[in-house]
């Protein structure tokens, strides 16, 4: 009987390992392929060795008129929303790839289209108090071709039943 067990164990594990085998496919790069960050979780470092450098050296900058912003004291279902204002302060266009709040209930809309040096433009944060109690602190992390690369905003409230 143990034998087999044993056996049946020895071919499911070959099975699985066989069929688990990763296909590549190979891909040719032309020019106009550029690397998209795969990396799915905004907490994370980015990779500085992997940053490509503009062929100008110049970088837009994203400067925000404030990087926080504190709601106060809402009631537990609240639904509220601050917009964030900032400003390309840099020498080159300012693209958002992605902007992605702390939790589902911190949602951030932003530009899609790109932001000229000297223009601005607003982040609106919208915050879903259902649920929460308490001292509250959520943040967004934002995706850009800035130099830095991620920028962050913060927003907080303390919510009662």
């Amino acid at each position: 009987m143990i034998k087999k067990t044993v056996y049946l164990f020895v071919i499911a594990s070959f099975v699985l390992t066989a069929s688990c085998e990763k296909k590549v496919e190979k891909v040719t790069k032309t020019p106009e392929m550029v690397p998209v960050a795969t990396n799915l979780d905004p907490m994370e470092k980015r990779d500085s060795s992997k940053k490509q450098v503009p062929a100008d050296g110049k970088y837009p900058e994203m400067t925000f008129d404030k990087t926080e912003h504190d709601f106060g004291t809402i009631n537990t279902g609240d639904k509220v929303e601050y917009s964030f204002n900032f400003k390309n302060t840099g020498e080159a266009d300012l693209i958002i790839t992605r902007a992605v709040g702390s939790c589902g209930c911190t949602v951030p809309e932003y530009p899609k289209e790109a932001i000229k040096p000297g223009e601005s433009a607003k982040m609106k944060v919208s915050f879903d108090s259902k649920g929460k109690h308490g001292q509250q602190q959520k943040s967004v992390t934002i995706t850009t071709n800035t130099e830095k690369g991620i920028e962050s905003l913060l927003i907080k409230a303390s919510i009662k039943a």
